[in-house]
This record gives C-alpha cells, structure tokens and sequence, in this order.
C-alpha cells in the first residue's frame, strides 16, 4: 500500500491533493501535517518513509527553502514533490537543485497534478511543461564529478559524512566514533573542503543525488544508499 504524506497549512487545499491521490490510488494511506516540525516526526516515524511527501513552501514558521531543506538533510531519500503558489522559474530551479521529485504550481488542473504524482512515484523527476529542462541541474557530468570527490573521502571521513546524512550532531558522531569534538569539527571541514561546498546540509543534500554503488571497492560508501 503507498503511504503519502501532504505537507500544506491550507485545508481546501490538503483536501483538493488527498482527492488526487484517491484517483490514482484509491487504497493509498495518507497523512497530513500543517507545519515543518511534525512533517519531521511524521517521516521519522516511518521506517522506510513515504513513497512520497508534496510539500508546499510557504510553511508557518519557515522562510524561503528552510522547510525543504530541514526535510531534505534529514531525510536524504525522501522523495519530495513541491507544490506551490510561486511558479518563478528562478525559484522552481533553486528548488530542482535540492534534489526533489518535482514541482507543480498550485494553480495546476487536477490532471497535472496527477501526472505528477505518477511520473515521481515511477522514480522519474516531474517538470512543468513550460518549464525550461535545460536551466535545472544535476547533469551526468555534475554527477560523475561529485561520485570522484567522494572517492576521495577516507574511510573515517564517509563515516563521519554517513552520520551526517542521518542528522546527527558533532556530539553524537564524537561518542559513536569514540573521538573528540575537535576531530569531528576537523573531519567535516575536510569533507566540506573535499566535495567543494559550503554546509553540513549542502553536503548532505549534493550527495543525495548520487547513488552511492556508483562508487566500486568502497564498501562503506555503498551502505550510505541503504
């Protein structure tokens, strides 16, 4: 059964997204949350996640991508659907960069919405048909660079990025690593430094988009992806 989680403060608009999730999978599961915190609780407490979450990005107590990229650093493989009264493009290919499943204007009939929810749920990322594809990110070659800067990582160094990835405080790697704070602090400016970016979530959400078995003879990178 796919499980669905719609992310919106406005409840016509929770009610228009849980008709069209009906008409595509009438026995769906389907949650709701009105604001960025219990998104979270929600994700977190399940074990494999949602098959998909439609997030709308002006969320109670967030400005800009503040809640995309709380749920996007916390939970790297959720599959994340925008779905926003904004349709600049600007702001549609800021979003693309972050790694979603797709974005649709609020403003869009019934049926697109629906086409968007089936082409993210095949594992397919869903464009607006007027929205120009060649501006968004993410090309192969982008890629194959990012996988060759992962490479580079140390075996200490991916463990630290790992527990990056699954939200972890410096503290909490320090005490699972059995290592000091300091070295944390060291292992992630390495990191940062060697994946040419300029955050934990920066990191988190670029190596979102790679998978992980794409990088041969590394044992510990591949158990990233699982």
């Amino acid at each position: 059964m796919q499980k669905f989680l719609i992310v919106d403060d406005h409840p016509l608009f929770r009610e228009a997204l849980q008709s069209v999730v009906r008409s595509v999978y009438p026995k769906a599961e389907i949650h709701e949350a009105t604001e960025i915190g219990a998104a979270v609780e929600m994700i977190a407490g399940l074990r494999q996640g949602y098959d998909l979450t439609f997030l709308d990005l002006s969320m109670p107590g967030t400005m800009g991508f503040d809640g995309l990229l709380t749920i996007r650093s916390r939970f790297p493989n959720q599959a994340i659907l925008i779905v926003s009264g904004y349709d600049d493009p600007r702001l549609i290919r800021e979003a693309f960069s972050y790694g979603i499943s797709g974005f649709v204007s609020k403003s869009a009939k019934k049926t697109e919405l629906a086409q968007a929810l089936t082409v993210a749920i095949s594992g397919s990322v869903y464009f607006p048909d007027w929205y120009e594809r060649s501006s968004s990110p993410a090309s192969p070659k982008e890629s194959d660079g990012l996988v060759s800067r992962l490479a580079s990582l140390t075996p200490q160094q991916i463990r630290v990025l790992q527990m990056l990835r699954q939200g972890k405080l410096n503290k909490q790697i320090a005490l699972e690593l059995d290592i000091g704070e300091t070295t944390v602090k060291t292992h992630v400016s390495e990191i940062l430094h060697k994946l040419n970016v300029y955050s934990r979530t920066q990191a988190v959400i670029e190596t979102a988009k790679i998978d992980f078995n794409q990088i041969t003879g590394r044992d510990d990178v591949a158990t990233m992806s699982r």
